[in-house]
């Protein structure tokens, strides 16, 4: 009788499996430093803490990411994607400044129900390794309003703004708008009034 020969895996299947592994170690690093950003911010991570939750060597996690720097980055254009997804579908909206409106909207609301996550994304480049964090969604979603923008200006619905003044610059100024409300509302300084009462009141100036 033949003895059972030894089956062995194919060389293959091993490196997907191996890169499964990977990836999954890779999404449970991300997964627990999200969480502790949001619960307490980002100089609340550290490497050294990250392997602790994660029960992993520290070494095992500079296979993956070489700082803080690079998680960093990772969230950030994990954070640009989401704002760009949520912007997705107020682009159906047919009517330009109805379509700005409601991106205006969405963004003042992922500003203030991430705070950390947006923090990173606009308000801490010094952490967020080589400053490319997510440029190509970010400008994905400027693209958005600029195309609104165009519309309006076709539609000759802008005739309070100079005629030479171009869409892209006026996207530009309403991102500054709605940072500027997000920023206020981290920094607990609009108080006195709500951010989404200070959106309103600013839509209004920018699209009556």
């Amino acid at each position: 009788m033949d003895l059972p020969r030894h089956i062995s895996t194919p060389p293959g299947k091993a490196r997907e499996l191996r890169q499964e592994q990977r990836d999954a170690l890779r999404g449970r690093i991300l997964d627990v430093s999200r969480a502790i950003v949001k619960r307490e911010g980002f100089a609340a991570l550290s490497m050294r803490r990250l392997a602790q939750a994660i029960d992993y060597s520290p070494a095992a996690l500079y296979l993956h990411f070489r700082s803080r720097a690079d998680i960093a980055y990772a969230l950030c254009v994990e954070g640009h994607a989401t704002l760009r997804a949520a912007f997705a579908p107020q682009a159906s909206i047919a009517d330009p400044a109805a379509r700005l409106r409601a991106m205006a909207r969405v963004y003042v609301e992922f500003g203030l129900a991430e705070p950390e996550t947006y923090r990173l994304m606009f308000m801490d480049a010094d952490r967020r390794g080589d400053g490319t964090n997510g440029t190509d969604d970010g400008m994905a979603a400027l693209s958005l309003m600029t195309d609104a923008f165009v519309e309006l200006r076709a539609a000759g619905r802008l005739k309070r703004l100079p005629p030479e003044t171009l869409p892209a610059d006026c996207a530009q100024a309403l991102w500054a708008t709605l940072h500027g409300i997000v920023a206020l509302a981290l920094c607990g300084v609009s108080r006195a009034m709500p951010a989404a009462e200070i959106l309103e009141l600013s839509l209004d100036a920018w699209l009556a």
